[in-house]
């Protein structure tokens, strides 16, 4: 008698959690399909997004190398001919290069990058990453 009572209790929890899982399940889908996920946002590399003539490029590598001092020349040089969201990625590179040597020339950038950039920009991702530290 008591085997057959152990049996009953493991077969009502077994189905009783089966019930649980699949009310689970279909909660959650039908959540899923009230308010379906934002696509999100693959990280891009800063030379693949546009804006940016590529006969700039080596140019810009060789800034890059020279470090925050270079960048910021290559930003006053040719900043005014490239767009966004090329530009607000290579401010973004320039903001944490510059960030140790000087941290309000750092917070300022960012502040400017962040108040131009909208949600839908690939390197929105990356100014949210960057937000806590520099704001």
């Amino acid at each position: 008698m008591k085997a057959l009572i152990a049996i009953v209790i493991i077969v009502a929890a077994a189905v009783g959690g089966w019930q649980i899982y699949s009310t689970w399940v279909d909660v959650n889908r039908k959540e899923n399909e009230k308010h379906p996920a934002q696509a999100v946002q693959a990280p891009v590399s800063g030379s693949d997004l546009p804006g940016m003539v590529p006969q700039l490029e080596p140019i810009l590598q060789a800034a890059q190398q020279q470090g925050a001092p270079g960048l910021r020349r290559f930003l006053t040089k040719y900043g005014r001919t490239i767009a966004d969201p090329r530009l607000a990625s290579i401010e973004l590179d320039y903001v944490v290069l510059v960030a140790n040597d000087n941290p309000a020339e750092a917070k300022q950038t960012f502040a400017r990058v962040k108040q131009r950039v909208p949600q839908t920009s690939p390197v929105y991702t990356r100014v949210k990453q960057l937000e806590k530290t520099y704001q």
